[in-house]
């Protein structure tokens, strides 16, 4: 069952992605004004007939996090009450994904209310890549489309042709994420034991596995503040390791990001445009980009088909790198 003609809106935190996204999918991106009001309220107009159509929203919730979020659902509110057919988030980083349980006493599961949130306001349909707890999306009671990045930052790393590759997880907890680079690479796994001191402080100590003389490629889901990443390439360099790469879908930097990753004995910063990101002061930074990704499942949601085979680990995209 189609749902109209195919549009695709975007909020201000990434209109560049979007620009990219409506050229792969040969449309124009129809027109929203977001402004505020004098009190910092956010005012919405969407300046296309979006009545009886197929609207896809695209809006990270990136820092400013609550400005991103609120301009999504107002965004979504406003489409909704125009009479769309359908209306699908497309929320290349979602945000507030960091509570996902209650583990401690007194305290919220913020990724549930935020998935409350995007139902209420009139989503039908969630389209995300590489959330900071893939359990978020049994939190809908809507579609959730989970997509990965590693296809697009794997493919920038074979292009490399790097040998003697080992893929450091910077922690436990992105070493099943690890392993999957280290198997379709063709490299070695190791693990770096890391202790957190505080919110923006951590310690990196023994590494599980073999780095010296090794090209190192250290992959996570998102760089916040640094502080793991930069203190585990730290440690494999001492090591031994003959260069450091790091990769990660979502380059949050906030806080002393950018002066750790400045100060940090990395070779490459690898991210990917799920968030805009200001090469200012990053002379290594490479940006790749996920319109590809996205334009093809936003095409296969429109049409009804499936959007399956973009969770394979040789999905078409494996090769798709800054394009």
């Amino acid at each position: 069952m189609r749902h109209g003609n195919l549009q695709l809106v975007a909020g201000n935190a990434n209109p560049e992605l979007a620009d990219r996204i409506a050229d792969l999918l040969g449309i124009e991106r129809s027109p929203a004004r977001v402004g505020r009001f004098p009190d910092g309220e956010i005012d919405v107009q969407v300046n296309d007939n979006v009545r009886g159509n197929d609207v896809f929203i695209v809006q990270s919730t990136s820092p400013p996090v609550n400005d991103n979020l609120m301009e999504l659902l107002i965004l979504i509110d406003a489409v909704r009450r125009a009479s769309a057919d359908r209306v699908t988030a497309v929320i290349p980083y979602f945000g507030y994904a960091r509570k996902d349980r209650k583990d401690e006493g007194r305290v919220p599961i913020t990724a549930k209310l935020i998935a409350n949130c995007l139902v209420v306001a009139g989503v039908h349909r969630v389209l995300t890549v590489d959330l900071h707890a893939p359990q978020i999306q049994g939190f809908f009671d809507i579609p959730v489309d989970h997509l990965y990045a590693a296809p697009v930052i794997r493919g920038h790393f074979a292009d490399q042709q790097l040998e003697d590759i080992t893929v450091v997880a910077p922690d436990v907890g992105s070493s099943k994420m690890a392993r999957g680079y280290a198997e379709r690479l063709g490299g070695d796994l190791a693990i770096v034991d890391k202790r957190r001191i505080s919110g923006d402080t951590v310690e990196a100590g023994a590494v599980i596995g073999a780095v010296e003389g090794r090209n190192v490629l250290m992959i996570d889901d998102m760089i916040s503040t640094a502080g793991s990443i930069t203190e585990a390439a730290a440690v494999v360099k001492r090591l031994g390791a003959k260069s450091v790469r790091i990769a990660a879908s979502h380059g949050v930097l906030c806080g002393p990001a950018r002066e750790r990753l400045r100060g940090a004995p990395i070779d490459e910063l690898v991210l990917t445009d799920t968030i805009a990101v200001d090469s200012a002061g990053l002379a290594n930074l490479t940006v790749l980009s996920i319109a590809p990704l996205l334009a093809d499942a936003i095409n296969r949601v429109h049409d009804e088909r499936s959007i399956s085979v973009l969770f394979e680990p040789r999905a078409e995209h494996e090769k798709v790198a800054g394009a």
